[in-house]
């Protein structure tokens, strides 16, 4: 009888909260084959992923860090590597990736850097990118592997930074968790939203990258054209902008139209109560919380970035709208308010393409 040795693998990712990459994270670890693989997780923040892999029975180790290049926690990262004995060091993410190359090249361990979307993009400061593409650049090259998520994140990685050894394994969905046909809470019910309110939708991190405060002043656009109502707006999420959201909202007078949320776990009961998606990203590697949002088969508006542009074909599964452009981002949002079967079919579409492509 041959005893296969099993592969132990290092899971290294920034933040304890759940957002994409900490989501891809958990499937991720869920879904391997337990008589072949190993998973610790090591998360850089406490938070909501490290107790559900707990929960999964997976290890989730905490390096309070918020910093990349933390030279304070890299022979941390080494000792925890040595008592795994580790084979694979998966980072996920710049700042994990910035702190554990040098575990990876000191115990001459593979190292697989997966790019939930590139650190650097246009909307920065020149030094900022520029510095960020510089970091980028060196990572890539420590890396076995570097895994992106989009097509264009690839292809930009390569133009940008000549990178090497890149491959695109794109994000998929549990279609058996974001099933349209489940059982779910009444979540309408709960906030007070009747059924026939348009219940618009955005789940993020209130982050300058989700562009929260485009989406308070498209708010604004659609309150004056609509005002009777018979459309509202679900925020749910934490972050770094909620405070500026909040303001921004009351400043403007729209805080009555609005349903602000923290941080939920039951993101597929949520979904399930909006009619209409809104993702206004400024960039994006390839975006779980559309791909989540069209499995449950909702009407889609968002922002024609990187990996979104590979999910969403305009006006074919959802529509499209420039960035940090609130006229035509109401524009959109009406349009779906107005036309029920044109969003229907939309939807419809998106749902079709989430069985078909990124199960």
């Amino acid at each position: 009888m041959i005893v296969r040795m099993k592969t132990n693998i290092l899971h290294i990712i920034r933040q304890g909260k759940i957002g994409g990459g900490e989501t891809h994270v958990l499937d991720l670890v869920q879904i391997l084959d337990k008589d072949r693989f190993n998973s610790t997780i090591i998360s850089f923040t406490d938070g909501e992923m490290v107790d559900r892999s707990g929960k999964m029975g997976i290890k989730c180790l905490v390096i309070p860090t918020t910093k990349p290049f933390d030279f304070s926690v890299w022979s941390k990262i080494s000792k925890i590597a040595a008592e795994e004995n580790a084979n694979i060091i998966h980072a996920h993410g710049t700042r994990a990736c910035s702190n554990s190359f040098r575990t990876a090249r000191k115990l001459n361990i593979p190292l697989i850097y997966t790019i939930h979307g590139w650190s650097f993009h246009r909307s920065q400061p020149i030094y900022t990118r520029m510095f960020r593409e510089l970091s980028e650049r060196f990572l890539v090259r420590q890396s076995t592997v570097n895994i992106a998520v989009s097509d264009a994140n690839r292809q930009e990685g390569i133009d940008r930074l000549k990178m090497p050894h890149s491959v695109v394994v794109k994000n998929g969905i549990n279609l058996n968790k974001f099933c349209p046909d489940g059982v779910y809470k009444d979540i309408r019910q709960e906030l007070g939203v009747a059924g026939e309110t348009t219940l618009v939708g955005y789940i993020v991190r209130l982050t300058e990258q989700k562009d929260p405060l485009t989406f308070i002043r498209t708010i604004r656009c659609v309150t004056d054209r609509k005002p009777d109502g018979d459309i509202r707006f679900l925020i749910v999420g934490d972050g770094d902008l909620k405070q500026q959201t909040l303001k921004l909202a009351d400043q403007l007078g729209v805080s009555s139209q609005i349903i602000f949320q923290g941080f939920r776990t039951d993101v597929p009961d949520i979904l399930h109560a909006i009619d209409i998606y809104c993702l206004p990203s400024l960039w994006e590697g390839l975006p779980i919380g559309l791909l989540e949002a069209m499995a449950m088969k909702k009407a889609i508006v968002a922002t024609p970035v990187d990996g979104t542009k590979e999910i969403v074909s305009d006006r074919e599964n959802g529509l499209l709208v420039p960035v940090k452009d609130p006229e035509k981002l109401s524009d959109a949002i009406i349009e779906l308010h107005n036309d029920r079967l044109f969003a229907h079919r939309l939807a419809e579409n998106a749902h079709k393409d989430m069985k078909q492509k990124y199960n």
